[in-house]
């Protein structure tokens, strides 16, 4: 069941399921994007690199936030768009294998000047099964403030 704005407010967390990550969406990231680099797609080439083996595209991460919050249904229903990712970091890599959970904190909520809309501020933290924090930013998100009233 979606939460609308009055749901929200400053330091409620949500944590979402857990992903782990294959190598299949690893190579199927790289050709949706183009970015087959090979410290993401050749094991060999990887062997020789700082971590000796392949890293996850960082901008998977980032997706993939996305995803672990639909899992949660929280917003389902009642965000309206996504305002922007900000102060996003990269502060560990994420090899194939590792068991991802995101984080949610909502920092505020403020109605729009319309009133039918609210801003989220919310900080991300991503996390490997190691509790270590792979990633961390912003992504704020415009909600809807009540449900949609059917039009006739």
């Amino acid at each position: 069941m979606p939460l609308y704005l009055p749901d929200f407010h400053a330091g409620q967390t949500f944590t979402t399921p857990g992903h782990t990550v294959t190598e299949g969406e690893v190579y199927q990231f790289a050709a949706l994007t183009n970015d087959n680099n090979e410290v993401h797609t050749n094991a060999e080439f990887a062997k020789n690199t700082r971590y000796g083996q392949r890293i996850v595209h960082g901008m998977f991460g980032a997706s993939l936030c996305l995803g672990l919050i639909a899992r949660t249904g929280v917003f389902e229903g009642s965000a309206v768009a996504l305002l922007g990712i900000d102060q996003w970091k990269f502060t560990a890599p994420v090899f194939i294998g590792d068991t991802l959970t995101l984080t949610i904190e909502i920092l505020s909520a403020r109605p729009t000047s319309s009133g039918e809309y609210g801003v989220l501020e919310r900080q991300l933290t991503l996390r490997k099964q190691t509790g270590e924090v792979v990633q961390e930013g912003r992504m704020d998100l415009l909600v809807l403030a009540a449900p949609l009233t059917p039009v006739e």
